[in-house]
């Protein structure tokens, strides 16, 4: 496909989640990291002294996608609200090549537990994780091999049965 159809998945992605914010209840970025540790003494410690501060809450394109890569276990443990918030930054960073993990797996792998976290998204943006896991299915590198060949199966499945028009 040609770079411009990803431009507008991302154009599409950044329209639907355009505005969304955290808000104070919402599981944010570093917090995810302080669960996935089993809220260890000094996980929480050291999210209170170093974190808590500058959780960003209001506006998910200013998290870095280092971030993003260093918290990668923190979609694993979002809420309804975290997952609406963070996902646009990571669907957008796995568009770019910037993402260094399994973004898929977390909209492929659909269960009783994803769909509460999946439960804050409206419609648009809905329709934005399905542009994104369309354009994915149907990416090919220069070789012409699929960008996830793997994972074909899986995001066919999901396409058909979750994230449906």
């Amino acid at each position: 496909m040609l770079n411009r159809d990803r431009n507008d998945v991302e154009r599409v992605i950044r329209e639907a989640f355009a505005g969304v914010t955290l808000g104070k209840k919402g599981v944010g970025l570093w917090w995810g990291q302080v669960l996935d540790d089993y809220e260890v003494p000094e996980s929480v410690a050291d999210y209170r002294a170093n974190r808590e501060q500058t959780e960003e809450r209001l506006d998910w394109n200013r998290i870095p996608v280092a971030d993003l890569n260093r918290c990668y276990s923190s979609l694993s443990f979002f809420d309804a609200d975290g997952m609406r918030f963070h996902l646009p930054a990571f669907l957008i960073a796995e568009l770019r090549g910037e993402f260094d993990h399994d973004l898929l797996f977390t909209l492929y792998y659909i269960n009783d537990y994803s769909k509460k976290q999946f439960s804050a998204l409206n419609t648009q943006q809905r329709m934005a994780v399905r542009a994104f896991l369309l354009f994915a299915q149907s990416y090919t590198l220069e070789d012409g091999t699929p960008w996830y060949e793997f994972d074909l199966p899986d995001i066919e499945k999901a396409l058909a049965e979750y994230w449906v028009e």
